[in-house]
């Protein structure tokens, strides 16, 4: 019934143009009630994206199983997931595509759709990164960059009117993305400083007198769990150099 009702409002909104065409019209050529429809999508613009719900909890699933060894190669296959829903349905993806440029509103319902997918892979990445500070950080430049990526290559097959394979170009853009993000997972994860959280004040490096002699000084860093390296690193060098 989902597919029945989303190619009955789409041949109409082919025919009449989104803005005219209305969910009564939709459910008339369907053959069903409007119950049927509400059912299915809450509102016109599902109806124009009916399967990315299924997209994404495939998504969903298939991070939920990756191997942590490789978290940036694992959302890069994740992004191909939707690339292989375009491509089983060339046609459709195409008209899709081009309705799409034509009505705001669908633009701007698409722009949403991708915000999730993108969020989708972020919280993969956090979980394998970090929740806080260089990690999350982390995360959604990743995330970022891996659906500007996929996106580029999709819709130069889009605009070609699905044309050829369109895995070669997101091949081609992802495996940028990789090469400039992806790490070993042991080097990827943001460095922890290897202090002790001793109370919940700014990170205030001291200096001590050790030895008895005055020969052997010691410098302590004290800072939040978390705290960026190169934040360690520079408050240390600033107290040896006043010390």
């Amino acid at each position: 019934m989902r597919e029945v009702l989303a190619q009955a409002a789409f041949q109409l909104f082919l025919e009449r143009g989104f803005e005219r065409t209305t969910v009564d019209d939709i459910v008339a050529r369907a053959g069903v009630g409007r119950r049927s429809f509400f059912r299915y999508f809450p509102s016109k613009e599902d109806a124009v994206f009916p399967d990315h719900e299924r997209c994404l909890a495939e998504m969903t699933e298939f991070l939920a199983a990756a191997d942590d060894g490789d978290p940036v190669g694992a959302v890069s296959d994740a992004a191909r997931i939707v690339l292989r829903m375009y491509a089983a349905n060339p046609e459709f993806s195409v008209q899709r595509y081009r309705l799409t440029r034509e009505v705001p509103g669908l633009r701007t319902y698409e722009l949403s759709v991708v915000r999730r997918y993108e969020q989708t892979l972020a919280g993969h990445l956090r979980s394998r990164f970090g929740e806080d500070g260089d990690g999350a950080l982390r995360a959604e430049v990743i995330a970022a960059s891996v659906v500007a990526a996929h996106n580029n290559g999709l819709r130069l097959w889009l605009r070609s009117g699905g044309e050829g394979d369109p895995e070669v170009a997101v091949d081609h853009a992802l495996a940028l993305v990789r090469e400039a993000w992806g790490r070993p997972a042991a080097s990827a994860a943001p460095a922890a400083p290897a202090v002790t959280e001793v109370s919940a004040a700014p990170a205030v490096p001291f200096a001590v007198s050790g030895g008895g002699d005055g020969d052997g000084e010691v410098v302590v860093m004290v800072a939040r769990k978390g705290t960026p390296m190169w934040r360690v690193v520079q408050q240390i060098e600033a107290a040896v150099s006043e010390n």
